[in-house]
């Protein structure tokens, strides 16, 4: 079965409130079994839009994966995140 990634691609606004956020999220992906990828790191904007923070998750599963974004504790972590960040969140099914 193939791998499922979750890509995030953030600005972080409030780090703050960004950091509670980030707590609830790690918590929930846990709980789902990613294995954390990137979390932050050196990095170049080659082409697009630049954010400064990257994370990528890699789970068992492109369904793990939905299941985890759709999930209460996740859906609770992003209600958190509101006002601390400008995201974009992509769901990726890998190569067998």
């Amino acid at each position: 079965m193939a791998k499922g990634y979750l890509i995030a691609r953030l600005n972080v606004t409030d780090a703050e409130k960004f950091a509670q956020y980030a707590k609830l999220a790690s918590a929930a992906s846990a709980a789902f079994g990613a294995r954390p990828l990137v979390r932050g790191g050196r990095f170049e904007t080659l082409e697009g839009d630049e954010r400064t923070r990257n994370v990528i998750l890699e789970f068992d599963s492109y369904e793990a994966a939905r299941a985890y974004y759709f999930s209460d504790a996740y859906q609770a972590a992003k209600v958190a995140r509101e006002g601390a960040a400008v995201a974009e969140f992509v769901l990726v099914e890998g190569t067998d």
